[in-house]
């Protein structure tokens, strides 16, 4: 029988340090919101692959559309020829984009290439070389969008020079908030430091793009405010700046909102990169953005083998299918109002809880030493593991940042249970019980 101990074991001899490290696991198989290792042993998912999987694990209706697929055609290059899935569904999310006016898309193969597409359409379109992103950003671990990120120095470290015209700007996430500084105020500060490069050194006439996470991901599920994304939206479109969003964790329902730039009224992008959830998992990703934008680059300038095969883009039909006809994104609000409520009574009882961010099924609870209020990595390892060895998956970001991102799909009861091992842990962590794993250094990020 294979188990967790000797499939990880085989696995050491032949796979290079690529994983973050938690636990010790083999996902073996899985069906919604629930989990099952290669030792039998049974979770509640409350990651959803890293957002990839918000319609659950083996949907029966998006298994029987890779099924019947699979069956017919299982690729033939995009690159040369159409395919009937990849046709229908460009149309549909062309719909769905929210963006005013003749939509087009290109298709990638993830969410790195996908931003990467980002610069290229619009460094071809504007003919400006420079690229503006901001800190805490994860977009990829291509060059292109690996040069965009900065939420973790192993992103840079020994593969430099990156891509040259990339400038990173501050972005005005939960902590960087002064104690007792108006919202006014803050985003005032902020914007005069998103404008400092513009006005020392940075022409804004040969910027392209400024490209963000309304809603950063892995740099701790923090949102941005909504004045503050209004600044940089009039100021881009006053220099003639693209404004670009990167929806690849934070879309597809994941914020109660079918994306979550739709969080921001009034402010609309003009090229998105979409991935992760796009196909539940399977690897796809699409840049979306204006008719004119995506009209300025020929063939071949954003084209891959396999990006927008017949299977891929079968499962996103059905995936698209599966969020519309089970209402996943009003289910992603509803239920985070619960699990909102839920942080909120748990932080008036322990006060390791710093603060809880939550936008739809999308939350970031941060673990903090209750005298200092200074960030717990020591106490967020003990708290996972212990949630883990109670059956519920979580991980933590930023060092003490639980994330929270089940699937869509998790029921009523199983989000209840996973409050309770949740709340049990809380209690085992303020009764002094838990200490931590033996892998403790290798955890997180």
């Amino acid at each position: 029988m294979e188990t967790n101990e000797k499939i990880l074991a085989s696995e050491s001899q032949a796979l290079a340090p690529q994983r973050v490290q938690y636990y010790d696991i083999a996902i073996e198989s899985g069906q919604g919101a629930l989990l099952r290792d290669a030792n039998g042993k049974e979770y509640i998912d409350l990651l959803a692959s890293a957002s990839s999987t918000n319609t659950g694990h083996a949907h029966p209706h998006i298994v029987e559309a890779i099924s019947q697929q699979a069956s017919k055609l299982i690729q033939y290059t995009p690159a040369y020829f159409a395919n009937v899935p990849a046709a229908k569904l460009a149309d549909r999310l062309c719909k769905l984009a929210p963006i005013s006016g003749p939509v087009k898309l290109s298709w990638g193969n993830s969410g790195s290439d996908a931003n990467d597409a980002i610069i290229k359409f619009a460094r071809g379109y504007t003919g400006r070389q420079y690229l503006v992103s901001f800190t805490g950003a994860y977009h990829g671990s291509t060059y292109g969008s690996m040069s965009m990120s900065s939420c973790s120095l192993n992103m840079a470290r020994k593969m430099g020079p990156m891509l040259p015209g990339v400038v990173k700007v501050p972005y005005p996430d939960a902590w960087a908030k002064l104690p007792g500084e108006t919202e006014d105020d803050f985003v005032e500060r902020m914007f005069a430091a998103f404008k400092l490069p513009f006005e020392t050194y940075l022409p804004a006439e040969e910027t392209a793009v400024i490209l963000i996470e309304p809603i950063q991901g892995d740099g701790g599920i923090t949102k941005a405010p909504q004045k503050f994304m209004e600044k940089v939206y009039q100021f881009a479109h006053e220099n003639g700046i693209l404004f670009a969003v990167d929806e690849i964790n934070q879309g597809m329902g994941r914020t109660g909102k079918w994306w979550s730039i739709q969080n921001f009224p009034g402010i609309e992008p003009d090229l998105m990169s979409v991935g992760k959830s796009l196909a539940s998992g399977l690897p796809l990703s699409a840049v979306i953005g204006r008719a004119d934008i995506m009209d300025s680059l020929g063939s071949p300038a954003n084209v891959y083998t396999t990006a927008g095969n017949p299977v891929t883009t079968a499962a996103s039909l059905a995936t698209l299918d599966v969020i519309e006809d089970e209402h996943l994104v009003e289910r992603s609000a509803r239920l985070g109002k619960v699990a909102q409520d839920f942080f909120a009574k748990e932080k008036e009882k322990y006060q390791f809880i710093g603060q809880v961010r939550m936008y739809g099924l999308d939350g970031g609870i941060d673990i903090v030493d209750p005298k200092t209020g200074a960030a717990d990595r020591v106490a967020t390892t003990k708290v996972i593991y212990r949630m883990f060895e109670l059956g519920v998956l979580i991980i933590s970001l930023k060092d003490n940042v639980l994330r929270f991102q089940p699937p869509l799909v998790i029921t009523d009861e199983q989000l209840d249970q996973a409050f309770k091992i949740m709340d049990q842990a809380f209690s085992d962590l303020q009764e002094g019980k838990l200490s931590l794993p033996e892998n403790a250094e290798k955890i997180g990020w």
